[in-house]
């Protein structure tokens, strides 16, 4: 029997955290939260991580200040990054440093999955 990936979601929103987490868990994810980028850094199991969901404003770090320490790291994570914001110029940015997709909320659950699922078969 294999082991379900293990998806990161890092978001300060409560309320999306628990909803994507049980959108994830109810198709097989294995799904751990986070409201900041210390705390996921400091508390999550970084190294198992198939894919990280990242908001681009956090507080305190930032998800594109998470990608790059990752990156930093050499940390082979896939980043899926997702906003409540238009940002344009940040979105291509992301993008160019490996991001695997990006997000504007609300979003499609389907186009959260297919993101994933793409990270999945090609990691970072």
């Amino acid at each position: 029997m294999t082991t379900p990936p293990l998806i990161h979601v890092v978001d300060d929103d409560e309320l999306f955290r628990r909803s994507i987490e049980r959108l994830l868990k109810a198709i097989g994810f294995r799904v751990e939260t986070f409201e900041s980028a210390e705390a996921f850094l400091q508390d999550g199991d970084v190294d198992r991580t198939a894919c990280a969901v990242l908001d681009m404003r956090l507080p305190g770090m930032s998800g594109r200040d998470l990608q790059r320490r990752l990156r930093a790291r050499e940390q082979s994570t896939s980043v899926v990054f997702v906003s409540a914001h238009n940002e344009p110029e940040m979105q291509a940015s992301v993008l160019r440093a490996g991001a695997v997709a990006f997000l504007k909320k609300p979003f499609e659950a389907t186009a959260l999955i297919e993101a994933l699922e793409m990270a999945i078969r090609n990691p970072s």
